[in-house]
């Protein structure tokens, strides 16, 4: 047995040169004869039902397979191991924010809010394990997600407004840079995390999205966070999405409130329930 993994591992490229070319293809592909689709008003058609594929919801950050939450599930309960859609790798926190970030990671079962069934924020809420919609008009772009059934509109029409308040989703202007649609996030609560690895921020972010279509069935999404509080720099990321193509793909319903209630308050009553009544 050991032979035989020996044997096929020397089939396999230096892990080096494996990243090499990996974080070679990092880089929007090369539309080449495609042709953007335009709505009536001219801009690049992004209307469509879209999902990320990979590992970011579980850590944004390049990380290796390790045990899942649920060990009765033996491998399928298991975090796939991940190459990362930070650029430059590690997300650049203050000592005291990654002090938090680590508290965060040890005890994420118990503190992650998306497992609470809160709204993810922006941008989790794009690479999520779950189809995201965007619904295009001229002064106004709706996302709708399906987990947690959250909604944002991204307003083309309202430069330099701001939130009264700050709240999960954000407060989301948007505007046109040629071909990529540029979509300014503020007002966030410091609620929401990145990932389920403890990776934060605080009321202070500003996101700043940009989505680029590249082919007929695909979007390049980029993300630059810039938090003073929690960052001693902006950093980016950025990762491809695919547009789901099954006939009458549409997004269903995932009431995610149930399970976050089991979550929370099944466990506890199996463990400190109320007394049996005296007789």
């Amino acid at each position: 047995m050991t032979r035989q993994i020996r044997t096929t591992l020397r089939g396999f490229p230096a892990f080096p040169l494996v990243v090499g070319l990996w974080a070679a293809g990092c880089a929007p592909p090369d539309s080449g004869e495609f042709t953007v689709g335009r709505t009536p008003d001219g801009n690049p058609d992004l209307n469509g039902i879209w999902q990320a594929i990979g590992s970011a919801h579980w850590d944004v950050e390049a990380h290796t397979a390790r045990m899942g939450p649920v060990v009765e599930l033996g491998a399928l309960g298991a975090i796939p191991a991940g190459m990362g859609v930070v650029d430059g790798d590690s997300i650049p926190y203050t000592a005291e924010a990654l002090a938090i970030r680590d508290a965060n990671r040890e005890n994420w079962v118990e503190l992650d809010p998306a497992a609470k069934c809160y709204m993810p924020g922006i941008p989790r809420a794009t690479y999520m394990p779950f189809p995201f919609q965007i619904v295009q008009g001229p002064d106004a772009i709706m996302f709708a997600y399906e987990f947690t059934s959250s909604t944002r509109v991204v307003r083309m029409d309202r430069p330099g407004t701001v939130a009264d308040l700050p709240s999960w989703m954000g407060h989301s202007l948007g505007r046109w840079e040629g071909d990529t649609l540029v979509v300014d996030v503020t007002a966030q609560v410091a609620d929401t995390w990145l990932d389920s690895s403890g990776n934060h921020h605080s009321e202070a972010l500003v996101v700043e999205e940009r989505y680029t279509r590249t082919g007929p069935d695909a979007l390049w999404y980029e993300v630059r966070l810039e938090d003073p509080e929690v960052y001693t720099e902006p950093w980016t990321m950025s990762m491809p999405l695919y547009r789901r193509l099954e006939p009458d793909a549409r997004l269903l319903e995932f009431k995610c409130i149930p399970f976050a209630e089991e979550k929370l308050f099944g466990e506890w009553y199996r463990r400190d329930g109320p007394a049996e009544e005296e007789q």
